[in-house]
């Protein structure tokens, strides 16, 4: 990279310059009542994302061996969710025979 820290290699005059037409809105499309009816819905203008659980999950640093880690996480994404089922499992398990 050559110039100035900071330097886009670009002309931001040039940028500056020009003036938004007919031709740089023909592929921005009408918001019409469909797209507004498949929105996501805010409240008090936040978003209302995920609705709350009864049982919600607490992060935890917890210390698991390489063994028990690399064999999670070799099945790929959702390897501390399928940790989470098989300690639940195991509690279920454990409160059957007790």
């Amino acid at each position: 990279m050559t110039g100035k820290s900071g330097d886009l290699g670009g002309d931001l005059a040039k940028v500056d310059a020009h003036q938004l037409g007919e031709p740089d809105y023909a592929e921005v499309p009408e918001l019409s009542d469909a797209w507004f009816s498949k929105s996501a819905p805010h409240e008090r203008g936040k978003p209302r994302g995920r609705p709350k659980t009864d049982s919600p999950k607490r992060a935890v640093n917890l210390r698991l061996s390489q063994r028990v880690l690399a064999s999670f996480r070799a099945g790929g994404p959702g390897w501390q969710t399928r940790i989470n089922a098989a300690l639940e499992a195991w509690l279920d398990e454990k409160a059957r025979h007790t």
